[in-house]
């Protein structure tokens, strides 16, 4: 059976953001030619360590690309697979050989081959040669200023959920498994389901955000904790704690969606755990108002 030929959108994606999703529009375009969209991408955990903070893990990153984009082949490799490649062996290997592309859709900016040594001119030197087509694509800009991944960690470092969240094109998401905790939440009548920041991920401004949570098909209002409990000296990695109003019902082990939409405040420790439970309440009753 003959390979169908591609449309390719190359980047590392991370955050899935307004610019990156405009390379993406473009690649997806090509449907209407007969092409069949995929993306190239690398696998979050490879690239850590290689620069800054992930903002998105694989299952999150992946979810947006094939559910929001609506481009469903991903061609997700390790950094060190690849970062050793020269320019034309990855158009020759990659792009021709794996991916079978005739049009290659990226960034203005795109940066492959050893050492990032080669740009757009060269991989469309690189197409000519391999019989595919390069397209470029412009940044975008929101209020004067071009959206970009360092933007975006800045405002999530910092707590500026909203212009995360604008800059992204969707609110800032967590999709993770639920892990067993110590259960104080229960204890003190606010169950939460804890989801962990991989190693290597950004870790928005440890705090409190209202937040909406997919649970059995259905969203619910909820709060959501990020940071590593100091109240209770909880010694680990960080992590997500959602309370999830309204639902009832055994989510361990299962993965969770979880939109943060607004940050309401600062994590603090807290001088007793009856000073925490108050607390809660009361961010409880923030978080779903702010819905």
């Amino acid at each position: 059976m003959k390979k169908v030929r591609t449309s390719a959108a190359l980047g590392l994606f991370d955050g899935v953001h307004l610019g990156h999703r405009a390379v993406l529009k473009e690649a997806l375009a090509q449907k209407q030619n007969g092409l069949q969209p995929c993306a190239f991408t690398f696998s979050p955990e490879s690239s850590a360590g290689k620069g800054a903070k992930f903002i998105y893990g694989k299952a999150e990153k992946e979810y947006i690309i094939r559910e929001i984009c609506l481009i469903e082949e991903i061609y997700s490799h390790d950094f060190e697979d690849i970062c050793g490649m020269d320019g034309e062996t990855f158009a020759k290997e990659i792009l021709c050989g794996e991916m079978n592309a005739a049009h290659v859709v990226c960034g203005k900016d795109f940066r492959f081959g050893t050492g990032a040594s080669c740009g757009t001119d060269d991989l469309a030197g690189f197409g000519r040669k391999y019989g595919f087509t390069v397209q470029t694509v412009e940044d975008v800009c929101l209020g004067g200023e071009r959206v970009s991944s360092t933007e975006i960690r800045r405002f999530l470092s910092a707590g500026e959920l909203r212009r995360a969240n604008l800059f992204l094109g969707k609110p800032y998401m967590i999709m993770k498994e639920v892990s067993h905790g110590a259960q104080l939440g229960r204890t003190l009548g606010f169950p939460t389901a804890n989801q962990v920041f991989e190693s290597g991920q950004l870790v928005p401004k440890f705090g409190v955000y209202a937040s909406r949570t997919l649970a059995d098909g259905k969203w619910y209002p909820s709060m959501t904790n990020i940071g590593v409990k100091p109240t209770v000296e909880y010694g680990g990695a960080p992590l997500a704690e959602t309370y999830i109003h309204g639902f009832s019902g055994d989510l361990y082990g299962r993965a969770l969606q979880v939109v943060l939409l607004d940050f309401i405040r600062a994590e603090k420790r807290f001088a007793s755990v009856d000073e925490l439970r108050d607390q809660i309440s009361s961010d409880v009753n923030a978080a779903v108002n702010a819905l």
